[in-house]
């Protein structure tokens, strides 16, 4: 069976291989010992703390096959990004340069430095090992934060993003990225992208041009590239922009790859989630040929699956079988909720 979970600490080398296995251009997860600790540290007190508001919690899941014991994937939440750390963009934005005189008008865009997504909540670290990505594992992945968002929506934003990784080849050079080095920051992608990743974000203050840049004074290469994604994000992106994301001008500074947000209560599996009491029947728990992502409404004991089940919507009842409840720790009268996938 495959599940999801908080993460724990006995997760720590499976969490490092991920980190190695993702690549350049994953900045949430550094391959750095004391990062991915803290990181797991931190996701432990989050997941165990009371609260009202989003503040600096950051939530790690990840996905197991209970078969094998094994981590085969990660998912992630940042309550509200910014707030010890700057948070920063570029913003697409036009200016208008015009002569009456001269007949002449000349639209052209620009690339601004900004921190407009402060507070916003961010989904962020899906990564799904190569072979688990099958049988929807990866929607599953994807959309099981937004069933513990549903049911927790106390504690996110009601603005919510996501950043893309953007262009870059197998080196980890981005196209954009090598005009800002030639013209700005002088050191290479990967490092930057690094130095990011485990929090240390001086640099970018320092370094990185203050006033709006010319899109036009970019190479061509740097150009083309701009709100474009990786390869390997392109299923992400689709699976975001089905659940109502979309892009609203804002850039990485790195990469270019596109953010895109959405409002907490629009969200697809947000707004379309429902609630249901569980009975437990092992003669008729998996009669449907709907597949559902199902989770229970614990916080620090979350767990969701996606499994064929029966839903009996007069009585507002699921019926599960006991080796489901047993997986997603509920007994008979519980609550979950879930949605079809």
């Amino acid at each position: 069976m495959i599940i999801i979970r908080p993460i724990k600490a006995t997760d720590y080398n499976d969490l490092h291989r991920i980190a190695i296995d993702s690549g350049y251009g994953f900045t949430s997860l550094p391959v750095n010992e004391e990062i991915l600790k803290n990181r797991i540290n931190h996701s432990e007190e989050s997941f165990r703390l009371q609260v009202c508001e989003p503040g600096n919690q950051g939530y790690l899941f990840v996905m197991e096959d209970t078969q094998t014991g094994q981590v085969i994937g990660t998912t992630g939440i940042e309550a509200a990004v910014g707030l010890d750390n700057a948070f920063y963009h570029y913003h697409l934005g036009k200016v208008v340069h015009s002569s009456r005189e001269l007949n002449i008008h000349n639209t052209v865009e620009t690339l601004a430095l900004c921190n407009d997504y402060t507070g916003a909540t961010e989904i962020c670290t899906l990564f799904l090992q190569e072979s688990h990505r099958k049988d929807g594992n990866g929607r599953f992945l994807s959309r099981c934060r937004f069933l513990f968002m549903a049911e927790h929506s106390e504690r996110f934003a009601n603005c919510v993003i996501a950043e893309m990784r953007g262009v870059s080849d197998e080196q980890g050079r981005s196209p954009f990225y090598d005009w800002l080095e030639e013209h700005f920051l002088s050191i290479q992608f990967t490092k930057a992208d690094y130095l990011t990743g485990i929090g240390n974000k001086d640099f970018i203050a320092e370094l990185m041009p203050k006033y709006p840049v010319y899109v036009s004074l970019l190479s061509k290469e740097a150009q083309q590239v701009i709100n474009k994604v990786h390869n390997n994000t392109v299923p992400a992106l689709r699976l975001l922009e089905a659940e109502g994301f979309s892009r609203r001008g804002y850039i990485d500074i790195f990469d270019a790859g596109p953010t895109v947000e959405a409002e907490l209560k629009q969200i697809r599996a947000i707004r379309d989630s429902h609630k249901y009491q569980v009975l437990i029947d092992n003669a008729c728990g998996g009669e449907s040929n709907q597949k559902y992502i199902i989770c229970n409404t614990k916080v620090q004991d979350f767990r969701a699956t996606q499994i064929k089940l029966t839903l009996r919507e007069t009585a507002n009842q699921v019926v599960i079988t006991s080796d489901i409840a047993n997986a997603l720790q509920v007994k008979q009268g519980d609550w979950v909720r879930l949605i079809s996938n």
